[in-house]
């Protein structure tokens, strides 16, 4: 989002298991075309399954009784867990009684557990999590983790103008463990807000595992034009800090996409409007850039294999971005059932950031920016609309755009409460997300192959999505960095 108002207005297992086997005693989420089943086909079904995984595990067990050290010395590490309840994020239903097996960073193995589970190799850890509900990690596809939160012009200028990048990105390796710690296994980080490309070092740095934090996809320092973006309203006669990279006209953006891709940017971010007001009932914006600037940076963040994420907010923003092709649009509170047709037909992604919205609107409308109070109730009229048209909705919040000391698993709520099933909500962050991000193959399901990147929760998000905001347990790539079960 506009961060302030403007002053002016692998190994295989010897038999592969299904992703998720199915159970025996659905719960009542279960999708309705699996009701009206005879009993004695779900029954033997069931048992097929149970059988095959512990011949899985049993092969699995003989085969790593043997298992010879990894390059360096250390073994395999072998993890079995218990899950109580398992969210499968694919059929959209949660699983009973499932166990989970894990080699070094990957899931292995899922499917239905009993006593005879304890076939699994001795030399394996066992994480007990019979009471809880399992989830695949989170995503979040819109955070800031070099920012700190900014209701106002002032809370924006003070951290560019006090804070040097050093110390903000300290801080942002504390946002960066916050989310890992609320059950967010990874992010899509947009724009660095003048601290350069620091978002760059903090992925190196969890990559490395000089400290912890979650999958990270970075957009380095983002693009707008001369004097469309702040620092603004400051004496000519001073050089103010820029919060992105400014740039201008079609061959200067080429060279500057080459110059983000080539410091480590994943991802390739512009904002596309500003100044935003309400006409004949619709969300109405000033454009940043002209077509021929936009669309020579989308062509050559496709060319160097780079999607593109646009903050668009009024229409004649979300209009500008459809129109060259971009890959996502952020916030998009004007959005209307025209442009969800066509970013449908597009398949343009959606990260509505709706929490930021309600965060910042009383702040800035006090502050004499009253428009931002309307663009948080449109936002909630659109949702409904989108979730009901099919717009591929990606979970995304703004942290940092508000303190990093709210967890960013509110926004969960607000999506149920416009419009979404928990179970959608939960896929937003999941399966969608990974989608978004292509990584479809390594994260977003708890699925034989990916990265086990898994959390839990005491109780069930499907019956009450405010569940994510009291994440117990969190795995990442393997590694346990959070159980409260445990104590």
């Amino acid at each position: 989002m506009n961060k302030r108002p403007f002053r002016n207005s692998s190994h295989s297992l010897t038999q592969p298991l299904c992703a998720v086997a199915p159970l025996r005693e659905e719960t009542k989420t279960t999708h309705a075309k699996t009701q009206g089943r005879k009993e004695s086909g779900s029954g033997f079904a069931a048992l097929s399954q149970t059988l095959v995984f512990l011949l899985a595990l049993l092969s699995f067990s003989q085969a790593t009784a043997n298992a010879q050290p990894r390059q360096g010395g250390n073994k395999s590490s072998l993890v079995f867990i218990k899950a109580g309840r398992l969210v499968d994020v694919r059929a959209g239903r949660v699983l009973e009684n499932q166990g989970i097996l894990i080699e070094n960073d990957r899931i292995k193995a899922v499917g239905p557990f009993d006593s005879r589970a304890s076939l699994v190799h001795p030399g394996a850890r066992i994480i007990d999590l019979s009471k809880a509900t399992v989830l695949p990690g989170l995503t979040d596809a819109h955070t800031h983790v070099l920012l700190q939160g900014d209701i106002t012009a002032a809370d924006y200028d003070q951290q560019l103008l006090k804070e040097s990048i050093p110390y903000r990105t300290i801080r942002a390796t504390v946002a960066a463990r916050t989310a890992l710690m609320n059950g967010f296994t990874a992010l899509r980080d947009l724009e660095t807000e003048g601290a350069m490309y620091a978002d760059v070092d903090v992925k190196t740095a969890i990559n490395r595992g000089v400290i912890q934090g979650p999958r990270m996809f970075v957009s380095t320092r983002a693009f707008s034009a001369t004097g469309m973006y702040p620092l603004t309203g400051y004496s000519w006669e001073l050089k103010m800090p820029e919060g992105v990279q400014i740039v201008d006209g079609a061959d200067n953006i080429r060279r500057a996409v080459r110059e983000q891709v080539k410091y480590g940017a994943d991802w390739i971010k512009f904002y596309a409007d500003r100044r935003y007001f309400m006409k004949d009932g619709a969300l109405h914006s000033w454009v940043n850039f002209t077509d021929e600037e936009m669309k020579a940076l989308v062509d050559e963040s496709h060319r160097l294999g780079r999607r593109v994420a646009a903050h668009a907010m009024g229409r004649e923003g979300i209009e500008a971005s459809l129109r060259v092709g971009v890959d996502s649009i952020e916030h998009g509170y004007g959005l209307d059932e025209e442009m969800m047709d066509r970013m449908v037909a597009q398949g343009v992604y959606w990260c509505p950031t709706i929490y930021v919205g309600v965060w910042v609107a009383e702040g800035r409308a006090a502050a004499g920016a009253p428009i931002w109070l309307t663009m948080r109730d449109l936002e909630a009229k659109a949702f409904g609309a989108a979730v009901r048209k099919g717009v591929k909705i990606a979970y995304g919040t703004d942290a940092g755009g508000y303190s990093w000391e709210v967890n960013q698993a509110k926004e969960f709520a607000y999506m149920v409460r416009y419009g979404m099933t928990p179970m959608q909500a939960i896929q937003s962050a999941t399966i969608v997300a990974a989608d978004l991000l292509e990584r479809p193959n390594d994260m977003g399901a708890i699925e034989v192959g990916k990265y086990a990147d898994i959390i839990a929760v005491a109780g069930d998000p499907v019956r009450d999505i405010t569940e994510l905001e009291r994440v117990r347990f969190v795995m990442k790539g393997g590694e346990v960095v959070r159980n409260d079960f445990g104590r």
